[in-house]
């Protein structure tokens, strides 16, 4: 299995965990989920518990179709990698046929909908931008904001294709290297950037207001622009070139701020971001 995407699905206001498997063309949903959107759980724990319970039944009634779940390293609800059993669409459908549910037919619909959906964006990519901007619209954001979001993924994929073409590595290297960027710009590494917010696990680009966004894209812009010029060789060289790019945004920001009296990293959040019209 070549899991290359993550995904958090939503069936009603509730998050399924999902994985899509290039190689089959195959969704992963998290069973635990699955069983808590089914059941009504209003919490992972509950869910998790409801699952423990169901999968020893059906054990004994011999259901091994349902019950020999793969597990997969998915993000917990504590925001750690840990493993998580998961059934494809088919199991899913066995799963749902043994819990007693009035969302049985509607999440049977979600489920053909949601594989059609990554069939679909994979035949055309701008598929799965309009499905993005459609999912922020339902959440509440303005056009502007979303405007901004968008665009800020594709500034943050063509900083990636540039770090993987001088040799930086997926993961902790990515990782540092936004970090040694965030701070550069804003004062904050991500992690203490998130906690000015009062963020936990939440995405902390969809918690950033329009100006942070466009510092945040004009740190990423720079410092792909440069990067292309120097052709930086491993981490060592892209991280001097991460941090010329974002000292870029840097001196933006101070300007911004000098100009308006007021500082330009904001403590809002999605909440309150939503609130704020075009």
């Amino acid at each position: 299995m070549a899991v290359k995407d993550k995904n958090i699905q939503m069936f009603e206001g509730q998050q399924v965990r999902a994985l899509w498997d290039e190689e089959s063309e195959k969704w992963w949903f998290s069973v635990v989920d699955v069983v808590a959107v089914l059941t009504n759980q209003n919490d992972y724990q509950s869910g998790r518990n409801y699952w423990k319970v169901l999968k020893n039944r059906l054990k004994e009634e011999g259901n091994e179709t349902v019950t020999n779940c793969n597990q997969l390293k998915i993000i917990a609800p504590d925001g750690k990698m840990r493993l998580t059993d998961v059934a494809d669409t088919e199991q899913i459908l066995r799963l749902v046929q043994s819990i007693p549910s009035k969302k049985a037919e509607p999440f049977k619909m979600w489920l053909a909908k949601v594989g059609k959906e990554r069939i679909d964006e994979t035949i055309d990519p701008e598929q799965s931008i309009e499905r993005a901007i459609q999912n922020y619209r339902k959440l509440g954001y303005s056009e502007s904001w979303i405007n901004q979001r968008i665009k800020s993924i594709e500034v943050r994929k063509a900083l990636t294709d540039e770090w993987d073409k001088s040799g930086v590595k997926q993961g902790q290297e990515y990782a540092m290297l936004t970090d040694l960027m965030s701070k550069t710009w804003s004062g904050m590494n991500t992690h203490e950037y998130k906690k000015y917010k009062g963020l936990k696990k939440e995405n902390l680009r969809d918690n950033m207001t329009n100006t942070e966004l466009v510092l945040n894209m004009l740190a990423e812009v720079a410092t792909t622009d440069i990067s292309i010029v120097k052709q930086p060789n491993g981490f060592d060289e892209s991280a001097d070139v991460a941090k010329k790019g974002a000292t870029a945004a840097k001196v933006a920001r101070m300007q911004i701020e000098k100009d308006t009296g007021k500082k330009a990293v904001s403590r809002l959040n999605a909440k309150r971001i939503r609130q704020i019209k075009a």
